[in-house]
C-alpha cells in the first residue's frame, strides 16, 4: 500500500499484492489511482462559480504473472485496463508490459529491460460533447435544435522501454549497500537516467536516495530521500517506507509505503 500527496493538491494511491503459485512462478495484482481532486465551475456569467463540481482522475488496474526460466533469468508481463475520466467525459483502453531479468551466479549484479504500455489508442467520450446546434442560422422555419456530437481525436498511449542494471557493491552480515540506474526512452519525451541507492542494516533498517529525470533540462524533479524498517504485527513482517521528494517550484513531496508479508 502507497499513498503520497501528488502535484497541486492531487493524491496518488496504489495497492498491489503478490501471491506464490510455485517456486518458480507467481501471480500479481495492482490498482493504481491518481485523484485530481475537486474544482467548482466557473463560467463567464458566474465567475465565482456555478455550485456544480467537477473532477478528473486516472486509473489502472493490472494482473500479472512472472516465471523464472533458469536461476539466472526470469521473465514476465502484465495485461492492465486503464481508465481517465474528466467532469462527465471518460476514456479506456488496455495494454501490455512485458519485462525480462538477469542475475549472476552470486546474486549480487542484476539487469533488466522492461517495454510498457503495448496497447491501443484512447479517445474522450461523454454527454458533454453533444450539443444542440442551428444547421441554417441564416434560414428560418428549419430545426434549429439538432444534437450533434463534437468529434475527439484518438492519441496513443506512451510506448516506455527501460534497461536497468543493479549491483551489491558490499554485502557483509551487518550490511549491504546497494546501487541502481535504470535508462529511460519514452515515446513522448526524452530520454533520461534514474539513479538510486540502498543502505540495508541488517535487514530491518533501510536508508535510500536517489535522482530520477537525469537528463532532462526542464525537469523540477530533484534529489529523493527515503528510510525504512521492518516490524512486526500479529507475528506478520510488516515493512514501513516513508520518502521525501523535492519537486522544484512544486515544493516537496511525501510518500508513505506499507508492505505487508503473509507467508
Amino acid at each position: 500500500f502507497t499513498n503520497s500527496n501528488w502535484l497541486v493538491g492531487s493524491k496518488w494511491n496504489l495497492m498491489s499484492a503478490v501471491f506464490h503459485l510455485a517456486s518458480t512462478n507467481a501471480m500479481g495484482i495492482y490498482i493504481i489511482h491518481l485523484d485530481y481532486g475537486d474544482e467548482e465551475v466557473t463560467t463567464l456569467d458566474q465567475q465565482s462559480g456555478t455550485g456544480d463540481y467537477w473532477s478528473a482522475a486516472d486509473m489502472a488496474i493490472g494482473v500479472s504473472f512472472a516465471q523464472n526460466l533458469t536461476d539466472r533469468f526470469s521473465m514476465g508481463g502484465t495485461v492492465k485496463y486503464i481508465h481517465q475520466s474528466i467532469y462527465h467525459e471518460t476514456a479506456s483502453s488496455s495494454a501490455l508490459d512485458l519485462g525480462l531479468i538477469y542475475q549472476n551466479v552470486k546474486g549480487n549484479l542484476r539487469m533488466g529491460m522492461n517495454i510498457a504500455n503495448i496497447g491501443f489508442d484512447m479517445i474522450m467520450d461523454g454527454k458533454d460533447l453533444l450539443k444542440r446546434i442551428d444547421l441554417d442560422p441564416e434560414s428560418e422555419g428549419n430545426n434549429e435544435t439538432i444534437v450533434a456530437k463534437l468529434k475527439t481525436d484518438y492519441w496513443p498511449l506512451p510506448i516506455i522501454f527501460r534497461v536497468g542494471v543493479s549491483a551489491d557493491i558490499m554485502h557483509t552480515t551487518f550490511m549491504k549497500w546497494t546501487i541502481s540506474m535504470d535508462g529511460v526512452i519514452p515515446s513522448d519525451d526524452v530520454e533520461h537516467l534514474n539513479i538510486g541507492s540502498e543502505w540495508n542494516i541488517y535487514e530491518d533498517i533501510f536508508f535510500r536516495a536517489g535522482l530520477r529525470h537525469l537528463g532532462k533540462r526542464d525537469s523540477e524533479e530533484s534529489i529523493t530521500l527515503g528510510v525504512g524498517t521492518k516490524l512486526f504485527l500479529l507475528n506478520l513482517p510488516l515493512e514501513c517506507n516513508y520518502a521525501y521528494q523535492d519537486f522544484g517550484i512544486f515544493g516537496g513531496l511525501s510518500h508513505i509505503g506499507l508492505t505487508l508479508q503473509l507467508d
